[in-house]
């Protein structure tokens, strides 16, 4: 399995693993427009004899400053239960610390992203309306979150989600 940085050439394939992934087209639509408006930082495939069978974004949050928004992390369903979404996760974490950012929000299941060292308590201080014990973060440097408390906003394209 190669993983890399989306090229134009993935867009439909992208969208295929979203659509597999999701009960609806929500998040591959929000995959286009976090693309359109900008805000992808590192959208990257998982690809295995030439087919895109994973993807995960991670996007620029609006705030806190230096922070980026960790989702959605899809695999085609025949391709599940193999490690490819930690995979990517861990791919994009590295290339997030490696770059400089601060952290990342993830909002998911506390049991599957703790193993990745994101940790809900970090993210208590922040008011968000996905506020609660599924907003999880993660400091990426050694001096931690540019904040520790605030407003939280995920880019804009989050707000078109059902």
């Amino acid at each position: 399995m190669d993983i890399r940085i989306e090229t134009a050439a993935d867009f439909a394939g992208i969208r295929c693993v979203e659509e597999d992934a999701f009960p609806t087209r929500s998040e591959a639509d929000l995959i286009d427009r976090l693309r359109t408006d900008g805000d992808a930082v590192f959208s990257l495939v998982a690809v295995q004899e030439d087919e895109i069978v994973g993807h995960v974004v991670l996007s620029r949050m609006r705030t806190p400053p230096e922070t980026l928004g960790l989702g959605p992390v899809a695999v085609l369903t025949p391709h599940r239960r193999n490690g490819i979404a930690a995979s990517l996760i861990c791919e994009g974490l590295r290339r997030a610390a490696e770059k400089g950012w601060k952290g990342v929000f993830v909002l998911g299941d506390p049991a599957y992203y703790c193993r990745f060292g994101f940790d809900a308590t970090l993210a208590a201080g922040f008011t968000s309306p996905y506020s609660g014990p599924h907003l999880l973060a993660l400091a990426l440097q050694s001096d931690g979150l540019p904040i520790q408390k605030g407003s939280l906003e995920y880019p804009a394209a989050f707000a078109t989600l059902e």
